[in-house]
């Protein structure tokens, strides 16, 4: 009984997070400022407040060469995924982009047993294809944006990618640990990349109204540090696939978001909202199914 109260707890905290997560959404597409500097900024303004955090847990800054080399390709995974994820919102529109984020599910299904060397699991695909077809049902009634679909594809599969390795990394340090060099990598190849492009643009915090620099630290701090490092370490106790699977909650809790903030613009047809209805309903089913298996890792 313990032992199920502490996975339902677990499984409580991840939609907690996931709902966090929905706001993001909003917020990138309320702050006026492009995708790239948005996310240098978003990363930027994190890593002082988790590495505060870690100095105050009094958690050793240390790492090996070989974690090194794992948490930059982390950090360069996560930046990209970013990156496409508000490219997408950008040029679409917050539902569209959560939607297709909703395929992670299926990724994770073919990732997951390459990375942890096992069969894949029909139930999994099954899921998968479940919520594949709920897309489908919304990209029916929906107004076609290529471009921004093939950005969400790109943060879909990256996200996928990220939370399937980062389940290899959880138990070797901790989550706030693991966040921190991740990002820290991830944001110095950023502003790498940002100063050869010649797109690093310092003056754009000045130019940004009030209200937008408010979104930022919102964005930075509630939806980026603490979500972050927590999500990581519940991958101790919940597989990458039940947590990206969970994750496909996160269209469900932004498009609510979204509708309340935007109005019309965010107002879609019925059979939308029924492809939604299909990727809660997988969630569900998922998180049943692992309940009953008493999952340690999946």
């Amino acid at each position: 009984m313990d032992h199920e109260k502490g996975h339902i707890k677990h499984y409580l905290e991840l939609h907690f997070i996931v709902f966090v997560w929905g706001f993001t959404a909003v917020l990138g597409k309320l702050i006026d400022m492009n995708a790239l500097m948005l996310v240098w900024y978003r990363v930027g303004i994190s890593l002082p407040v988790l590495a505060l955090w870690m100095w105050w847990k009094k958690i050793p800054f240390g790492i090996t060469g070989r974690q090194f080399l794992r948490y930059l390709a982390g950090g360069w995974i996560i930046t990209l995924h970013w990156i496409a994820f508000f490219m997408a919102i950008k040029v679409s529109n917050v539902s569209l982009t959560l939607l297709v984020l909703s395929s992670g599910a299926f990724f994770a299904s073919l990732l997951e047993p390459l990375f942890y060397r096992r069969k894949i699991r029909l139930s999994e695909l099954i899921m998968g294809w479940i919520v594949v077809s709920g897309i489908y049902l919304i990209f029916r009634v929906s107004d076609f944006h290529l471009t921004g679909f093939l950005w969400a594809l790109l943060a879909s599969f990256t996200s996928a990618l990220f939370s399937v390795g980062n389940g290899l990394m959880a138990y070797e340090n901790t989550g706030t640990k693991l966040s921190f060099y991740q990002l820290s990598l991830g944001f110095l190849s950023l502003t790498v990349y940002l100063l050869w492009s010649g797109g690093l643009d310092y003056g754009v915090w000045g130019e940004i109204l009030p209200k937008d620099r408010y979104y930022m630290l919102i964005l930075a701090v509630v939806c980026t540090a603490y979500p972050f490092a927590r999500s990581i370490s519940l991958m101790r106790y919940i597989s990458p696939y039940t947590v990206m699977l969970t994750v496909n909650m996160e269209p469900v809790y932004g498009i609510i978001l979204a509708l309340l903030v935007f109005g019309e613009d965010e107002r879609m047809q019925p059979m939308f909202y029924a492809g939604t209805l299909v990727v809660l309903a997988v969630v569900l089913w998922n998180a049943r199914i692992k309940l009953k298996e008493g999952e340690n890792r999946g």
